[in-house]
């Protein structure tokens, strides 16, 4: 089975053309623009949920998490 799904959009006739004229192959620049928004949005998102935990972070300390990362080592 194929780990791969097919997206399809419609474009004007001459976007088309222009792009065969052009030797544009729309798959790849399709993919890449879709990952590149995908990564944009998942960075966008990440950005939110810091801001949201910031008020929770502050309150520890640099201190607290390398006592607490060193714990975890010594217990391994």
């Amino acid at each position: 089975m194929s780990k791969y799904t097919t997206v399809s959009t419609k474009i004007p006739r001459e976007l088309k053309e222009k792009m065969k004229e052009l030797k544009i192959k729309p798959s790849k620049l399709l993919r890449k623009a879709l990952e590149d928004e995908v990564r944009r949005r998942e960075a966008e998102r990440l950005k939110e949920e810091i801001e949201r935990l910031k008020p929770v972070l502050d309150k520890v300390s640099i201190e607290e998490v390398a006592k607490g990362i060193r714990e975890d080592r010594i217990r391994r």
